[in-house]
C-alpha cells in the first residue's frame, strides 16, 4: 500500500504547465515564438488596398481562433470544475485493498466537476434537471473516477436505452427547442412508454431536481460496485456523497426566475464560498451488502433504477471531501477533464449492473471523439500523479515523447519491460465471479419490473409541503405537453404511485382522472425528505436593504452577529458607493436594486432609509419584501424598516428589532430554519 505523501501533489504537477502571458517585460509573440510588431492592423497593398495573403500573422491569429472551441459533451455539457482534497476517516481494509482507504488520515487530491444533464454548455444552472457530481481521485495507485449523480435511482435499467432517452429529452429535432428543459412532448412520451423511469421522474419533479446549491446536494454513483479485500473477498457496495450543509432546494418559481436573472447562479455560489474560505464539505459514505446476501432483499441490488433504503442498508461514513481551490483555466481544466467509470484502483471492481457495463464503454469512447485523441490522460488535468509506463503510441495531440526502440510487450531487447505486476505487487485483477447460462436479452430478475414500489416509497417519505411541490412541478411540466394522449398516459401511469396525486395533476392539466389505483406500499424512508435534513445559518445569503439615515448601532450589531454565524450578506441600495448612517458612519453598497433580485438571496434584512427618489426606493424595497414573503423566506426588520411590512397578515418568520433585545439571535434562528411554510 502506497500512502500519498502530499495532498497537494496534483496542484504541484499542474503548476508545471501554467503559462503567464502578462506582466512587466512580457513581449507579444506568435505561437512559434516570433515577436509581433503590430497586432491592430492587417497588411495591405497601399493604405486603402486589399489585404495581402502573405500577412501570416493575421491568418494564423484568425485560424487559431476558428479552432478554439471543441465539441461539447453530448450530455452534462454545462459543467464547473473545482479542486479539493479527500481524507479517509476510517480504515476499510476489512473490505477493500484500495490504498487510499486503508488508514484514517490518508489524504488524496481530487478534482470535481458539477454539471446539469440536459442543457447545452451555455444553458442555465438552475434548470429542473439531474445533476452530475463526478470526482477524480488522484491516488498513488492511479486515477479513480467516482461518477455520481444527484438522484439515487437512474432513469433506465439497461444502457441500451440511453440513446433513446437523450434523443427524447434534448430539444425537438425540428425546432431545436426547448433548451435545458424537460417540459415538452417528446420527454413525457418517452416516460409514459418507459415505466422503469417512474422512480427517477419522482426525484426529478421533487426538490432534488432544483438544488439550491451544489454545496447542498447529495451525490449517488447509482451503480453497484464491489469492494475486494486482500483475501479476495467481495462485498457489494454503493457510494454516496452527503453535504455537510444538508440537502436543500429552490422553489419552482425561484428556479424559473433565477434562470433569467442569473443563469450562472450555482457557479457564483461555489466561487463565492471558496473565495470566502467557506469551503464546501461532503461526507463520503458506503452501503455494503455481503456477497452471500445478494438475493436477500425485495429489490435487485444490480438494478440502477432502485435505491438501497438507508433504513435497510445503513450508510457508513468513511471519508470527507473538502473543495478548496478554483481552477486556473476553465477550458484547460474543466472542459478538457474526462471521467470514466472504468478508471478504478485495486480493491474496487465492477458488478454486473447492466447500466454500469454500458457506461464503462460509453464514457471513454465519447471523450475520444470530443477531444479528438486517444491520448486523453496526457492532458494535464487527467494526468495521474503516479509514474505511467505503457506501449500505447502516437495518435493526435501526442505530448509525451516516448523514447527507446521497443514499443511492444513480450520482448527481450528491453528485458521484457515494462513488466506486468502481480496481484501482490498491486496489479489490477477482475473479481473471478462464477457465471452460467445462455446468451440472452431477458430481464435479470422479476424485481427489475417492479416499477412503482420504490416510487411509492419516495412519495410516502415526502412531507406535505414536498408533496404539494411535487404536484405543482408535475403540473407545470405536463401542462406544457401539447398532446392530450401523452398527458393522459402519464397521469394514468403515475396513479400507480399515488392516485390522489395523479388525480390532482389530472385536474390541473385538463385530462381525465385516473381509474387505476396506487400500489399498496406503506413504508417510508425519512432520510429522503428535506424536512429531516441538516439546517444551518452558515453561508446562507442575506440581502441588506438599506439607504441613508440608518441606525448605525442597530445595523452594525446585526451585521456582527451574521458574521459570527458565518452567514453571507450583500449590502443592497439604490446606487453604488457609500451610504451614511444617522450618526455619520458610512457603509459601502455592493449591489443596486437593478443588478440583483430577491430570488438571489435566502433572506432579507429590511433597514430602509432616505433617498433622493424616495418613492422609487420604497417601491424597490417593497418588491423585495413581497417576493421574500411569497417564497417563505426569513425577513428581519430593523426599527427603521417597519413601514415596509404593513399589510401582511401572517408574520411567521418575520423578526422585528423594535423592543426586542434578542433580535440578532431570533433572526439567526429564522435564517437557520430557511422557510416558513405556514404563510399563505
Amino acid at each position: 500500500m502506497n500512502k500519498p505523501t502530499d495532498a497537494n501533489s496534483k496542484e504541484k504537477q499542474l503548476e508545471k504547465h501554467y503559462s503567464e502571458n502578462h506582466g512587466p517585460g512580457k513581449k507579444m509573440t506568435t505561437t512559434a515564438g516570433m515577436k509581433v510588431s503590430n497586432n491592430d492592423w492587417s497588411l495591405r497593398a497601399g493604405k486603402r488596398g486589399p489585404r495581402l495573403f502573405q500577412d501570416f500573422h493575421f491568418y494564423r491569429k484568425q485560424s487559431q481562433f476558428h479552432r478554439e472551441r471543441i465539441p461539447e459533451k453530448v450530455v452534462h455539457a454545462r459543467g464547473f470544475g473545482v479542486h479539493g482534497v479527500f481524507e479517509s476517516t476510517k480504515s476499510m481494509k476489512e473490505y477493500t485493498k484500495a490504498g487510499f482507504l486503508q488508514e484514517p488520515g490518508i489524504e488524496t487530491p481530487v478534482f470535481v466537476r458539477f454539471s446539469t444533464f440536459i442543457g447545452s454548455k451555455g444553458s442555465k444552472d438552475t434548470a429542473i434537471d439531474l445533476r452530475g457530481f463526478a470526482t477524480k481521485f488522484y491516488t498513488e495507485e492511479g486515477n479513480y473516477d467516482n461518477l455520481a449523480l444527484s438522484f439515487a435511482p437512474f432513469v433506465m435499467a439497461d444502457a441500451m436505452k440511453f440513446v433513446d432517452l437523450v434523443h427524447a429529452v434534448k430539444p425537438n429535432p425540428v425546432t431545436d427547442v426547448p433548451q435545458a428543459a424537460c417540459a415538452h412532448d417528446n420527454f413525457w412520451d418517452y416516460v409514459a412508454n418507459q415505466p422503469e423511469s417512474t422512480h427517477f421522474v419522482m426525484w426529478l419533479m421533487s426538490g432534488r431536481g432544483r438544488s439550491r446549491s451544489w454545496r447542498m446536494m447529495e451525490g449517488y454513483p447509482v451503480n453497484t460496485f464491489r469492494f475486494i479485500n486482500e483475501e479476495g473477498k467481495s462485498t457489494f457496495v454503493k457510494f454516496v456523497w452527503k453535504p455537510k450543509l444538508g440537502v436543500h432546494s429552490l422553489l419552482l418559481d425561484e428556479t424559473l426566475i433565477i434562470g433569467g436573472v442569473d443563469p450562472d447562479f450555482h457557479r457564483h455560489d461555489m466561487i463565492e464560498a471558496i473565495e470566502k474560505k467557506a469551503y464546501p464539505e461532503y461526507d463520503w459514505g458506503v452501503q455494503m451488502i455481503p456477497e452471500e446476501d445478494e438475493f436477500k432483499y425485495d429489490f435487485d441490488i444490480l438494478d440502477p433504477t432502485k435505491l438501497w433504503p438507508e433504513e435497510v442498508v445503513p450508510v457508513e461514513i468513511i471519508g470527507k471531501m473538502t473543495l478548496n481551490r478554483l481552477v486556473q483555466n476553465a477550458f484547460a481544466e474543466e472542459e478538457q477533464s474526462v471521467f470514466d467509470p472504468s478508471n478504478l484502483v485495486p480493491g474496487i471492481n465492477f458488478s454486473n449492473d447492466p447500466v454500469l457495463q454500458g457506461r464503462a464503454f460509453a464514457y471513454r469512447d465519447t471523450n475520444y471523439h470530443r477531444l479528438g485523441t486517444e491520448n486523453i490522460e496526457e492532458i494535464p488535468i487527467n494526468n495521474p500523479i503516479v509514474e505511467t509506463n505503457y506501449n500505447n503510441r502516437d495518435g493526435f495531440s501526442k505530448y509525451r515523447i516516448d523514447i527507446g526502440d521497443v514499443n511492444y510487450n513480450d520482448n527481450s531487447l528491453a528485458g521484457n519491460t515494462p513488466e506486468v505486476s502481480s496481484i501482490e505487487e498491486g496489479g489490477y485483477a477482475h473479481f473471478p465471479e462464477e457465471v452460467e447460462g445462455h446468451f440472452t436479452r431477458e430481464v435479470p430478475s422479476d424485481s427489475f419490473t417492479d416499477y412503482f414500489s420504490q416510487s411509492r416509497l419516495f412519495w410516502n417519505s415526502m412531507s406535505g409541503i414536498e408533496k404539494n411541490h411535487l404536484i405543482e412541478t408535475f403540473s407545470y411540466h405536463l401542462g406544457k405537453v401539447k398532446d392530450v394522449s401523452v398527458r393522459q398516459q402519464n397521469v394514468d401511469m403515475f396513479a400507480n404511485v399515488d392516485k390522489e396525486m395523479a388525480s390532482q395533476i389530472a385536474n390541473n392539466i385538463g385530462v381525465n382522472p385516473p381509474k387505476n389505483s396506487n400500489v399498496e406500499i406503506n413504508e417510508t424512508s425519512p432520510v429522503l425528505s428535506e424536512a429531516n435534513t441538516i439546517y444551518s445559518c452558515y453561508t446562507q445569503k442575506v440581502g441588506i436593504l438599506i439607504g441613508n439615515g440608518f441606525d448605525d448601532e442597530e445595523v452594525k450589531s446585526t451585521l456582527n452577529i451574521l458574521d459570527q454565524n458565518g452567514a453571507f450578506y450583500e449590502i443592497i441600495g439604490e446606487q453604488l458607493g457609500a451610504i451614511t448612517s444617522s450618526s455619520g458612519t458610512k457603509l459601502e453598497v455592493e449591489k443596486i436594486f437593478s443588478t440583483t433580485h430577491p430570488v438571489l438571496v435566502d433572506s432579507i434584512y429590511v433597514v430602509g432609509g432616505n433617498s433622493n427618489d424616495q418613492i422609487k426606493f420604497d417601491r424597490n424595497i417593497r418588491e423585495f419584501v413581497e417576493m421574500a414573503y411569497k417564497h417563505h423566506k426569513p425577513i428581519g426588520v430593523a426599527t427603521t424598516g417597519q413601514s415596509y411590512i404593513e399589510g401582511f397578515q401572517n408574520l411567521e418568520g418575520v423578526i422585528f428589532a423594535q423592543d426586542n433585545p434578542n433580535f440578532g439571535e431570533d433572526f439567526i434562528s429564522a435564517i437557520t430554519q430557511q422557510r416558513f411554510w405556514n404563510r399563505k
